[in-house]
């Protein structure tokens, strides 16, 4: 993440999203260290100061994982998921055709329990998201920060601005072959679904990434992790965690087809609000009107986890105030999977390498014609 992940951050996750749910969360970001902080103002010179530091703090603390593996005293169940990264990397890059280019061959542990912390904004009324400068990588939804107090400090000044705000920590980013990322221990002990998810996703950044578009870059990775475990699991002969993770796939769907309908909720009361003489009232109408869609908001996910049978997955995400920077989260990760989802099997008859081609010519595309696409797939019955 420029410095600034990704998950659903959690982001989020594949990682992509704080609290939603761990699958959802930790999911990705992108790392650009161009520019020096001394060519830059004083803010931008303190953020990529930060972002330098903690960079050179994961690359000391890198061991290599075959070396480590060679340790008689290495926790057993570090030992396996060691060794469980090594195969599904290897996966990856032959079945998956992800290029691994040295990646997650090192083992990094932080002493903390996300790797970043990101710091997403909207307007009050509107959910249009803020966005950041980022050299090489363009405009992006997020701003990272290696220490979660400089990120809440960061956070803190926005509201006086008009900003509704949401942070979040991140289990992983992806630094866009930069650097050779390491595998890290606020990842390493999720379980081997999450892991596989995670681990892809981040690879597929490497494969296709668009500048300056974040909703792009997120639901193609997003994507891609969901087709790389479906195949995993069916490699490995796991017809129960198969089965697992389609379930929760279905109501990863629900959910975010209950946000999405929140957010078009929000979205024509934004547009439509009617003038007031008074700035004032016109301001506490939206703010009452906008309170109580986020209520309506929680009563309805009380009656989707009804029917789930009272799955507490998702509940994490409700611990949090609601807000439009809190929706986004959720939106930048899975706006376009459907449509990505229709490319890979329809379009390209679920071949991957043709889908990473038809992805690559999209990524070139100027960003409107990008996004007219997509849309003309997603609106496809």
């Amino acid at each position: 993440m420029p410095l600034h992940s990704s998950a659903e951050g959690a982001t989020d996750v594949a990682g992509a999203i704080s609290g939603l749910k761990r699958r959802l969360r930790g999911k990705i970001a992108s790392l650009s260290l161009l520019l020096l902080p001394g060519l830059l103002g004083c803010q931008s010179a303190k953020f990529y100061a930060q972002a330098i530091h903690g960079q050179c703090q994961i690359i000391h603390r890198q061991t290599s994982i075959k070396r480590l593996l060679t340790r008689t005293n290495l926790p057993p169940e570090l030992a396996a998921k060691l060794r469980l990264v090594l195969a599904l990397r290897a996966f990856a890059e032959n079945e998956l055709e992800l290029p691994a280019n040295g990646h997650y061959l090192t083992y990094a542990d932080l002493e903390r329990r996300y790797a970043v912390w990101n710091v997403y904004a909207a307007p009050e009324f509107s959910l249009e998201a803020r966005s950041w400068w980022y050299p090489v990588v363009g405009r992006l939804k997020y701003r990272g920060y290696f220490k979660e107090k400089s990120a809440r400090e960061y956070a803190a000044h926005l509201p006086a601005e008009g900003y509704d705000v949401h942070v979040g920590g991140v289990q992983a980013y992806s630094t866009l072959g930069w650097f050779r990322d390491p595998v890290l221990n606020t990842f390493i002990f999720d379980s081997e679904t999450e892991l596989a998810e995670l681990l892809f996703h981040e690879l597929a950044h490497q494969r296709v990434f668009a500048s300056g578009d974040t909703d792009f870059n997120e639901a193609f990775a997003t994507t891609v992790a969901e087709e790389g475990v479906r195949r995993w699991l069916r490699r490995q002969g796991h017809p129960e965690a198969l089965a697992a993770f389609e379930a929760d796939a279905r109501r990863d769907e629900q959910f975010v087809d209950l946000l999405t309908r929140t957010r078009s909720r929000l979205q024509s009361l934004y547009t439509n609000a009617p003038a007031s003489s008074s700035p004032l009232h016109n301001a506490a109408s939206l703010r009452a009107a906008k309170m109580q869609i986020f209520s309506d908001l929680s009563a309805e996910f009380q009656k989707l986890k009804a029917a789930w049978g009272g799955i507490t997955d998702y509940d994490n995400w409700f611990l949090q105030p609601l807000n439009n920077a809190r929706l986004n989260t959720v939106e930048t990760y899975y706006r376009w999977v459907p449509a990505f989802r229709r490319l890979l099997k329809e379009r390209c008859d679920g071949r991957l390498n043709r889908f990473f081609r038809e992805a690559e010519r999209l990524a070139h595309l100027p960003k409107q014609a990008r996004q007219e696409f997509l849309e003309g797939l997603q609106q496809r019955e």
